[in-house]
């Protein structure tokens, strides 16, 4: 196989420590995610994987033997190797439990450390060596993740989040705990692990500390304990990674819908930026001798790998371009101001300050991220690729509690759950039609997962503004998919809401789409996946019930498949019968053709 993959990258391969030319990769195969080898000297690749449900999760060890994590159809499986040049599949583990991957970690020796979820909502930390059963080392109650290994082996870090507090626990290769952080009398505030130094000898840990208005780096060493870097802070959300053979850091900053990278000295207490294109990163990885790989994109073009020490990454074959004019805009608001990326259809559509009102506006479709602890970001989107293409303006708002902004802004909730982000949508779909950028009688709402109950609680609560609505696997009945969903998804809930549906149950009722759905007048297009334990597919039924009890128009897809794995086929599926959804209900001109010119401010609004 030549030098180009048939699919856009979404993360960079994983690299060999002893041989940077040996890496290995996921990409597509025949519409299903495989992980592939890529040999940077020959500028070749081999398929490993082939198996119908695809493969996601994958490694290379020091020795170049190629890991993957081999799942059933509901995530759960075990880890198996084989050499880079092909030959027999061994497991890694043998007699490991089946579990959900939460990390994999190797040492130069062969030294394996895995984190496994198991079905009571535990997790399990094993160490072993490759190809020899494991032993269990740690175990805790909830939901754990791989922090990293020392090279040498004798220290791992498992990280946890439970009742919303950060906290990582590091423990020797037989299991005893040496620390558990934060430590009494640490700084207040969550810590992120993001691994140990890669440097023999010195057992560091490298930490993100998050405090009330930012994020700094720490560290943590068996003999020194905890150490905050508190000269090294950040306004909005970072990770981090060590470099190889020093003593500095790679920080990649996500700030206001776009990410910058800065390299830091712990040791001379310095800080730069290192130049990258303006737009994204959705991966980036330091090397030895100084070098940086990472992933660039923007909203214009698809993800590309770039190098700065000469290694040959895997690229991606012809890459197209979204066609349009992509831009930003920021709302005010009582609660601040809120960030929106808007892509018009045409590069000629008028200005962003006002001028354009009267003009003709295209139908604006809002795509609403999901997460929530996420955001939208000048980055490469096929849903918003094929809308601008059929002729739509897209809005992507950052709406409260994205991540980007900064943990003033992603906590910022405090009208009840869902309730302030829908306003935030209401107020940017104000400001485009004031502003004559978009046509207050044609606008919809689309989006996934946390996206998707957003779209059905704005549907319900403001019923009057939207023409049209896409929600795939939504939460759409909260008290439903409290009893149906995972452990760690209730615990979530209960977090969020401040108790159970029996102890709290007005709030529920006050964030459940099923309260509003009676209120929905706009046609909506509801997709459900049969096997999602995240937005289970009961609590999408009963919401489906209401709508057709109310006469509401809708329309429903499902799917065979869980939250999140499903191949490029179904996706494509979903995307089809979504845009022809919209082009019956919200139709847009043809690409050329002039658009509708927008209802004045204030006036009368269309179904």
């Amino acid at each position: 196989m030549g030098d180009t993959f048939n699919v856009f990258l979404s993360a960079l391969p994983h690299v060999c420590p002893r041989d940077a030319r040996r890496m290995v990769l996921t990409a597509d195969a025949g519409g299903r995610c495989e992980v592939f080898t890529w040999n940077a000297a020959t500028r070749t690749t081999r398929q490993v994987t082939d198996r119908p449900e695809g493969t996601v999760h994958c490694a290379i060890d020091a020795d170049a033997y190629v890991w993957w994590f081999d799942e059933d159809a509901d995530g759960r499986g075990h880890w198996w190797f084989q050499p880079f040049d092909g030959g027999c599949r061994l497991p890694g583990l043998p007699g490991a439990p089946t579990g959900l991957p939460r990390g994999l970690a190797l040492t130069a020796d062969g030294t394996v450390a895995a984190a496994l979820a198991l079905r009571n909502g535990g997790t399990r930390l094993l160490v072993g060596r490759r190809g020899r059963a494991p032993r269990e080392i740690l175990g805790v109650a909830g939901e754990g993740r791989l922090g990293g290994i020392t090279p040498e082996g004798d220290l791992v870090a498992l990280a946890a989040v439970s009742d919303g507090d950060a906290t990582v626990t590091v423990v020797t290769s037989t299991g005893r705990v040496v620390a558990e952080l934060p430590e009494t009398g640490s700084p207040a505030g969550k810590f992120w692990c993001r691994g140990f130094s890669p440097r023999p000898g010195r057992s560091e840990l490298l930490l993100v500390h998050e405090v009330e208005d930012g994020y700094r780096l720490a560290t943590w060493t068996p003999h020194r304990g905890l150490v905050a870097h508190s000269w090294c802070g950040f306004d909005t959300e970072i990770t981090a990674a060590w470099y190889p053979h020093t003593d500095d850091v790679l920080v990649r900053q996500e700030r206001h819908g776009r990410s910058m990278l800065h390299r830091v000295s712990l040791h001379s207490r310095t800080r730069r930026v290192v130049p990258t294109p303006p737009g994204s990163l959705l991966d980036a990885a330091p090397r030895a001798g100084g070098g940086l790989h990472y992933l660039w994109t923007d909203t214009a073009h698809p993800p590309v790998p770039h190098a700065t020490d000469g290694i040959a990454l895997p690229t991606p074959g012809l890459l197209p371009r979204v066609p349009g004019r992509h831009t930003e805009l920021w709302t005010p608001t009582p609660h601040g101001p809120v960030h929106t990326l808007l892509s018009l259809p045409r590069s000629d559509d008028h200005p962003l300050d006002g001028a354009g009102a009267g003009a003709a506006a295209p139908p604006t479709v809002f795509v609403v991220h999901g997460g929530p602890a996420d955001h939208d970001r000048d980055a490469y989107d096929a849903t918003v690729h094929s809308l601008v293409a059929s002729g739509y303006a897209v809005a992507r708002v950052n709406y409260r509690g994205s991540t980007g902004y900064g943990p003033r802004w992603r906590r910022a909730s405090e009208a009840g759950v869902g309730h302030p982000q829908v306003d935030d949508l209401a107020a940017v779909r104000a400001d485009l039609v004031r502003r004559g950028l978009a046509d207050d009688r044609a606008t919809a709402l689309w989006g996934v997962s946390w996206g998707a109950y957003l779209v059905l609680l704005a549907l319900g609560t403001r019923p009057t503004l939207w023409q049209a609505g896409v929600a795939v696997k939504p939460v759409a009945d909260w008290v439903t998919a409290h009893r149906t969903t995972t452990p760690a998804l209730r615990a979530l809930d209960v977090r969020w809401f401040g108790g159970t549906p029996q102890q709290v149950p007005e709030r529920y009722a006050h964030s459940s789409p099923l309260t509003f759905a009676a209120e929905v007048q706009a046609p909506l297009l509801v997709v459900g996946a049969d096997r999602d334990v995240k937005c289970p597919p009961e609590q999408i039924r009963s919401y489906l019930d209401a709508l057709a009890r109310a006469d509401v128009p809708h329309e429903q897809m499902w799917l065979d498949t869980g939250h999140d794995g499903y191949d490029g086929a179904t996706h494509v599926a979903v995307l089809r019968r979504s845009l022809t959804f919209l082009r019956t209900h919200l139709p847009a001109p043809a690409p050329g053709a002039p658009s509708r010119p927008p209802a004045r401010p204030g006036g009368p609004r269309s179904r």
